[in-house]
C-alpha cells in the first residue's frame, strides 16, 4: 500500500513518517531528500536556480517516479505538493492519503525556530513569517482537505 502525508510545512510528516513506515514495515522516503539526491542539489538551490514553478514540475516528475518505482511506501510530501500541477488527484487514485492537521500556532512556532531551512520562510521576520503562515495555510487548506483521511495533533 502506498501511503502518502499530506500537510503544512512543519507539521511533522517527516518524523510521523518514519513511525508510520517502521510499524508497517515499509519504505520511507522524504519527497524533498528524494529530489536533493536525484538532483544533486538542495530544495533551496532549486528554488533559487529554477523559482517555484521549476521546483514544482521537479516535484510532480518525482512523485510519479517513486509511484512507478514502489509498491508500498510511506511518502512524506513537501508542503506545497498537493496543491500543484493535479498532485493530490494523482495521490489519491495511487493510495491513501492523510492529511497531517497540526495546529497552525505550533507550525508557526516550529518555523521560527528553524525558518534557515525553508526556503519559502527564509528571509521573513517572525512577525511578517506570521502573517504568511496564516494566509499561506488557508489557501492550502482546500487542497490538505481532499485527503482520504485527517488526523489531527
Amino acid at each position: 500500500m502506498k501511503y502518502f502525508l499530506v500537510g503544512y510545512m512543519a507539521c511533522g510528516k517527516t518524523r510521523r513518517g518514519k513511525i508510520m513506515a517502521e510499524e508497517l514495515g515499509v519504505r520511507f522516503i522524504d519527497l524533498d531528500v528524494y529530489i536533493t539526491k536525484r538532483e544533486h542539489r538542495t530544495v533551496f538551490q532549486i528554488f533559487s536556480e529554477e523559482g517555484e514553478h521549476g521546483f514544482r514540475k521537479l516535484e510532480t516528475r518525482y512523485l510519479q517516479e517513486i509511484c512507478g518505482l514502489y509498491k508500498d511506501f510511506v511518502l512524506s510530501t513537501g508542503g506545497g505538493t498537493p496543491c500543484f500541477n493535479g498532485n493530490m488527484a494523482y495521490m489519491n487514485s495511487q493510495g491513501q492519503t492523510l492529511f497531517l492537521n497540526t495546529d497552525l500556532e505550533i507550525i508557526i512556532e516550529r518555523l521560527i525556530r528553524g525558518k534557515h531551512k525553508r526556503p519559502v520562510v527564509s528571509r521573513l521576520n517572525d512577525a511578517e513569517l506570521r502573517v504568511f503562515v496564516r494566509r499561506h495555510w488557508k489557501e492550502r487548506l482546500p487542497f490538505y482537505q481532499q485527503a482520504k483521511e485527517v488526523v489531527t495533533g
